[in-house]
């Protein structure tokens, strides 16, 4: 594969975490500005990591820069381990008296539930672990 090809495929993978992420973005602000769903105190955590990974993202894309793995990474690790406590939380894992949402909007508020088992912090979760995998995978590409 040429030096060029291998550049393409590079923006491709962080063109799709920038994609996924705005669309992540996206369905929070519509879950909460349209369908008026209160976001709890672990929502607002996972939006704290995901909305700045909108901008980090794009600033990376234009022109393609390496640096971004640096800031976006320790980011989608943060939202995606904020997301795996409250996906346990929200099963029941994780005991009541452990809930940081004591006031307001509970964690376990079920808003929607698709198939079954879509839930919004499910959603959360699958987000932030394809974004992990697409920049871990583009991390592997850069080092090579």
């Amino acid at each position: 594969m040429t030096r060029l090809n291998q550049e393409s495929v590079n923006w491709t993978i962080l063109f799709l975490c920038w994609l996924l992420a705005g669309a992540s973005t996206t369905a929070s602000l519509f879950f909460s500005q349209v369908m008026e769903f209160a976001p709890c105190v672990l929502c607002w955590y996972q939006r704290i990591a995901l909305f700045p990974l909108v901008i980090i993202l794009a600033a990376g894309l234009f022109p393609l820069d390496r640096g971004v793995l640096k800031y976006a990474l320790p980011l989608a690790v943060a939202g995606w381990l904020t997301a795996a406590y409250h996906n346990l939380l929200y099963a029941g894992i994780i005991p009541e008296d452990l809930q940081p949402c004591a006031q307001g909007v509970s964690c376990t508020e079920e808003y929607i539930s698709l198939f079954g088992f879509l839930t919004i912090p499910m959603l959360s979760l699958l987000s932030f672990s394809t974004i992990i995998a697409l920049l871990i995978t583009l991390k592997t590409r850069m080092s090579r």
